[in-house]
């Protein structure tokens, strides 16, 4: 509701509420508490701030397969804060106090849960799922202000896991099969073999070369370290919201221009919104405050006040990231890439953003190319096969 009274009215938008928090001060924190009160170990939500959405929860789904929703807030929140702001209109410090005041708001309820849980069943490991977990910002606070002290965080947590849910309940508790899968990573969705790859690239008129996989780590490494960017489209896709390696936009993360650059040319996404840092897994205690792994970049941490400049590119306003740990047993391929660039830069680090244009990631080949061609990206490293730019 709070995503879309400042002007943010897509389904799945939520997130840049949580983008936008840093930039925003405690004025409303009062306020937003109304809306959001801790109730005998859960929550309540006073209704008086919000519209009657009926059974579908405001929800329908378009003629395209996108998600259309009802307004949220009811006339309450127009008195007390005024109108709300119409998409594309100028951010004023009053949406950044907002975003400000509701992420502060939901991290105070989420903890209180969480310590709620706690005293019920007192165990230093957290396992969490839903739309909620995905607010990273969160995640990476509660271990200061839980007695928690391991999170394993599903990758797909909004309603897409509910898949996973019904299949691992089904095989389990229906069928009542042996527990034998574990999620070592979220690399479950379709993979493209060479051929397919190979025939994209010609049906779609792209000069290329096919190298040895050391030479096209060496080649792409090089490249990002020289500042361009890169598409890398490897192995199999990703499952949830998040691009961890296989579908991403490669860049170095320490340009203090690399963010204008990306959304000038590729992303186009608001000015606020960071962008990721993945880094080697043994190394993040050298970056970051914490040290408890975020696989599924499902954490945000504060990075170290003398690693700052040199990750300026993927430093939010706050000084954290939301990083990717890499390990060599979940991704190969990318932490050997990443750990090609530390040879020639010395950072074990690299900025990784989703490989699209405000659209969904790229799952197929024949994507990956067209993004390529109509963005002003300098490289597409796709399986074994590599493109540049200049030469199309």
């Amino acid at each position: 509701m709070i995503c879309e009274f400042i002007g943010y009215k897509e389904y799945g938008d939520e997130g840049k509420v949580m983008g936008l928090a840093p930039y925003g001060s405690a004025a409303y924190c009062e306020k937003i508490a109304r809306l959001v009160t801790e109730d005998g170990g859960g929550y309540r939500l006073d209704p008086g701030y919000f519209q009657p959405l009926g059974s579908n929860q405001g929800m329908q789904i378009r003629d395209d397969g996108t998600v259309q929703l009802a307004p949220h807030f009811s006339r309450r929140m127009t008195e007390e804060f005024g109108p709300a702001r119409e998409p594309g209109a100028e951010i004023t410090q009053r949406e950044m106090d907002l975003a400000y005041a509701m992420q502060h708001r939901f991290e105070e309820v989420f903890f209180y849960m969480l310590n709620n849980l706690h005293q019920q069943m007192p165990c230093d490991e957290l396992v969490m799922a839903g739309g909620c977990s995905l607010n990273s910002v969160a995640n990476g606070k509660l271990f200061n202000a839980t007695p928690f002290r391991k999170t394993w965080l599903q990758p797909a947590a909004g309603d897409e896991g509910l898949a996973i849910g019904a299949a691992l309940h089904t095989y389990h508790a229906v069928l009542k099969q042996e527990r034998r899968f574990s999620m070592k990573n979220s690399y479950l969705g379709p993979e493209f073999g060479p051929e397919r790859i190979e025939a994209d690239l010609k049906s779609a008129n792209i000069r290329y070369q096919r190298l040895e996989r050391e030479t096209l780590l060496e080649a792409v490494a090089g490249r990002i370290a020289k500042g361009d960017v890169v598409g890398w489209f490897q192995g199999r896709m990703e499952w949830g919201p998040r691009a961890l390696g296989n579908r991403s936009i490669l860049a170095h993360p320490g340009r203090p221009d690399m963010k204008d650059i990306l959304n000038a040319r590729i992303k186009r996404r608001e000015w606020f919104r960071p962008f990721a840092p993945s880094i080697l897994v043994e190394r993040q205690h050298e970056y970051f405050e914490h040290d408890h792994p975020s696989p599924f970049m499902l954490h945000v941490y504060k990075i170290r006040p003398e690693k700052r400049e040199q990750l300026c590119a993927v430093n939010h306003v706050d000084n954290t990231g939301r990083l990717q740990t890499v390990s060599r047993e979940e991704n190969p391929l990318y932490y050997d890439l990443i750990s090609a660039f530390e040879k020639k830069t010395g950072l074990p680090v690299i900025l990784n953003t989703s490989f699209n244009e405000n659209e969904p990631i790229v799952c197929e080949p024949s994507k990956a190319i067209d993004c390529f061609k109509r963005t002003r990206m300098d490289v597409l490293a796709i399986g074994p096969f590599i493109a540049f730019k200049s030469d199309n």
